[in-house]
């Protein structure tokens, strides 16, 4: 019950930042790692939607809320007095 508690928790976090400017580090395994910058579009049920800032194509990736609370995904909301990183509550 924690972990659906937990998933609740962010996905609350994330629909107060929706449209504002998202930093997304992707672990893919194998010590790769993707760095990218976006829009925070939409958030359903189960996934919630960046809209990448590509030069030539807008592109829009989803995640699931477990890849936070698993710390695959880590977002960090760009503002205007500093950074917030949205991360999933332990204890």
């Amino acid at each position: 019950m924690a972990t659906k508690q937990a998933l609740a928790e962010i996905r609350q976090d994330l629909e107060t930042f929706i449209g504002r400017r998202i930093k997304l580090r992707s672990y893919k395994g194998r010590n790769k790692v993707v760095e990218r910058e976006g829009v925070l579009e939409r958030t359903y049920p189960n996934i919630f939607v960046i809209k990448l800032d590509e030069k030539r194509v807008q592109r829009r990736i989803s995640f699931s809320y477990t890849d936070v609370l698993t710390e695959s995904v880590e977002l960090t909301v760009c503002r205007e007095g500093g950074e917030i990183k949205i991360a999933a509550a332990r204890g």
